[in-house]
C-alpha cells in the first residue's frame, strides 16, 4: 500500500505532497450543484462580478476535499479505516478557478485506539496553498488508521 500504517506515522513529520492540482470552473460547478448549494457566489458570474471578489469563488467544501485528497497518496491510501472528524477548518484566502493548489501535511499526534486493538488515531494538519504561496485552507483531521498487520512466523 502507498499509505502508511499507524506505527509508520512520526509525530512532527511534514509531508510536502508532490501532486498539485489546478482548480477549474467545472470543478466548482460540479461540487456546488452536486451538494445542492444554490449560492450565487459560486454559480452566477454576473452576481459574483458585483462582489468584492469580482468573480465566482470556488466552493469551500470542494477546496477542503481537494486539500485532503491531495494528501491521500502519501498518507492514508489503503491504510485508513475512515475519518473520525475534521476540526478547526479555516479558509484564510479565497480560491478561484485557475488557481493551482499544493498541500503540506504535518502529523500532530497519534494514539492507539481504546476500543480497537488493530487501529490507531492519527491527528493530521493539512495546509493548502495557492500558486502564490498563500494559505487557502487549513484543517485538522482525525484519521482512523490500521495498525501494521501481524507478521506470521513460519514454523
Amino acid at each position: 500500500m502507498a499509505g502508511l500504517y499507524f506505527e509508520q506515522f512520526q509525530i512532527g513529520h511534514t509531508f510536502h505532497h508532490a501532486t498539485t492540482r489546478t482548480v477549474t470552473e467545472t470543478d466548482n460547478l460540479l461540487a456546488t450543484v452536486m451538494s445542492m448549494n444554490p449560492q450565487p457566489l459560486h454559480l452566477d458570474a454576473e452576481f459574483a462580478a458585483r462582489t468584492e471578489f469580482g468573480k465566482p469563488l470556488v466552493n469551500s467544501l470542494f477546496t477542503l476535499a481537494l486539500v485532503i485528497g491531495l494528501s491521500v497518496q502519501e498518507t492514508t491510501l489503503g491504510t485508513t479505516i475512515g475519518n473520525l472528524g475534521m476540526r478547526e477548518v479555516n479558509f484564510p484566502k479565497p480560491v478561484f478557478a485557475g488557481d493551482t493548489l499544493r498541500v503540506e501535511t504535518t502529523v500532530r499526534s497519534k494514539r492507539l485506539s481504546k476500543s480497537r486493538p488493530t487501529a490507531g488515531i492519527v491527528d493530521l494538519e493539512h495546509r493548502g496553498y495557492n500558486q502564490r504561496g498563500e494559505m487557502v485552507c487549513i484543517c485538522h483531521r482525525a484519521a482512523f488508521m490500521l495498525c501494521l498487520p501481524e507478521q506470521t512466523v513460519a514454523a
